[in-house]
């Protein structure tokens, strides 16, 4: 009897395990599935049974002739559940994710396109490229057209609830509209796509080489974006008053842009981003490479940030007045700029930053590379933090100002700034640093700034180390960052924040490209 019992408490053992991992941890099974139509549904982590709470990657294709609508699931959530690569959070249970697809309405010459504006709901695949041969271009898209408007924008903004932009779904399928002329200097929500809304979502589209032209809320792609804009980019010249962006006029709250890109000229008066112009939604994995040229609230990637900007880099020259940033202009609200970088040259007048003109909130693992040139609140990274926080970040280009210089930060007020350095020369009047040109009331911990190539023996904030000593990694590890060497720069520690090459380089951040 005591053999069975033991027996019979061994099957309940292994019952208990049924769905479990190593450790103890329970795992559940992952189904990928599809569901109205032709396509794949791909789990890329590719690492089923998950414990609850695991992130999943997941990707959706649609066939030719499709779209991708939506992911489904009984339980778990989605990152986004309308892109079609996203994230998938694992419940505490078996779980089959579904992948939704549609038979897209093809769209095949202008008049298809055109004819989206009749059914602002509908689903729509692009079957060709679209240019200045293909029928219907004359009509609607060409210098002559609508009175020498060119392209009327595919929907329109109305406030909430809404219900005049375009809430469909549109798959580019890779293909590219060309030679699109907008001239609607004195229109707002000016775009390919005017309003994006709600379950609306843009894949897999680009328009080449585009003239927009309009009032505010103007973008090359979508003039306001409150949906969903994937694997999209834009080339040619955009120009428009206020919210101005080369690829989104205006990234609304709601809205979400990954994946995108955009080139060309980009010039306007306020509010003004070389990949969209205000952010308050989620920005992430997008670049920008053309020039941008405004007044205020103006920068590379966006102008002013009020949401997520990830994993994101821009390469082009900005010029502007007040809030200049290599990347971002103004970062305040809810905003938080990380794992990002900028490149290009940055001029203005104040609170100029080679990656953020003025930073409220958060900017963290990002660098700047780019010269900075302004009159006040200049720095290499950030030109005035207030109150913001800036960690684990560096700059490597020069600052030239008059007063409030720094090789990082220009002015830190009530600001906090840890695990940062810089290197760039730096040339002032007054309040000038290697690293902070001005400190009010804020911290300054663990960074440091090279007195050699900045040329400053003093900043109001940091620690002066030669430039040997800037690549000795007990400099770093001795200050507690999250730092490993390696053996060469081509090579990357993941696990730490920072890597460096001993003796050889500064430290660069484990996420950044290899040059």
């Amino acid at each position: 009897m005591k053999r069975i019992s033991i027996f019979l408490i061994t099957l309940a053992l292994i019952a208990g395990m049924v769905g479990c991992g190593g450790g103890g941890v329970t795992r559940y099974q992952l189904t990928m599935a599809v569901a109205g139509g032709n396509g794949t549904a791909t789990d890329l982590t590719n690492a089923s049974p998950y414990a609850a709470g695991t992130a999943v990657s997941i990707k959706a294709v649609a066939a030719p002739g499709y779209g991708f609508h939506n992911w489904t699931a009984p339980a778990g959530t989605f990152a986004n559940a309308n892109a079609p690569q996203t994230t998938f959070t694992m419940p505490a249970q078996n779980a089959t994710v579904t992948a939704n697809f549609v038979i897209g309405i093809p769209v095949s010459d202008w008049y298809d396109l055109d004819a989206i504006r009749d059914n602002l709901s509908g689903n729509y695949t692009l079957m060709n490229d679209l240019d200045s041969t293909t029928a219907g271009y004359e009509d609607l898209a060409s210098p002559t057209a609508n009175g020498g408007k060119g392209w009327q924008p595919i929907g329109t903004f109305s406030p909430p609830p809404g219900g005049n932009g375009f809430m469909g779904t549109f798959d580019g399928q890779g293909y590219e509209i060309g030679a699109l002329l907008i001239n609607r200097p004195g229109e707002d929500y000016v775009g390919l796509f005017g309003s994006v809304e709600g379950a609306g979502a843009i894949q897999g589209i680009g328009v080449a080489n585009v003239t927009v032209i309009g009032g505010n809320v103007t973008g090359g792609l979508v003039g306001g974006n409150g949906g969903t804009v994937t694997y999209c980019y834009s080339t040619g010249n955009v120009t428009g008053q206020y919210d101005v962006g080369g690829l989104v006029g205006f990234n609304f709250e709601e809205g979400t842009v990954s994946h995108s890109h955009s080139s060309g000229s980009v010039i306007g008066d306020d509010y003004v981003g070389g990949l969209a112009g205000p952010n308050g939604g989620t920005v992430s994995y997008c670049h920008s490479t053309g020039s941008v040229i405004g007044d205020d609230y103006v920068g590379g990637l966006a102008g002013p940030n009020g949401g997520t900007v990830s994993y994101c880099h821009s390469t082009g020259s900005v010029i502007g007045y007040d809030y200049v940033g290599g990347l971002v202009g103004f970062n305040f609200e809810n905003g938080a700029v990380s794992d990002s970088y900028s490149t290009g040259s940055v001029s203005g007048q104040d609170g100029v930053g080679g990656l953020v003109g003025v930073n409220l909130v958060i900017v963290s693992q990002s660098y700047s590379t780019g010269s900075v040139t302004a009159n006040s609140a200049v720095g290499g990274l950030v030109g005035t933090n207030y109150q913001g926080t800036v960690n684990d970040s560096y700059s490597t280009g020069s600052v030239t100002g008059t007063s409030y210089v720094g090789g990082l930060v220009g002015g830190n007020v009530y600001g906090a700034m840890s695990d940062c350095y810089s290197t760039g020369n730096v040339t002032g009047n007054s309040s000038v640093g290697g690293l902070v040109g001005y400190d009010r009331d804020g911290t300054v911990s663990d960074s440091f700034w090279d007195t050699q190539t900045s040329g400053q023996a003093t900043s109001d904030g940091g620690t002066g180390k030669t430039t040997a000593e800037m690549k000795d990694i007990t400099i770093f590890s001795g200050a507690t960052w999250n730092i490993i060497g390696v053996a060469n720069p081509s090579l990357r520690n993941l696990a730490y924040i920072w890597n460096i090459v001993d003796d050889e380089t500064y430290p660069f951040l484990s996420w950044q490209p290899v040059s």
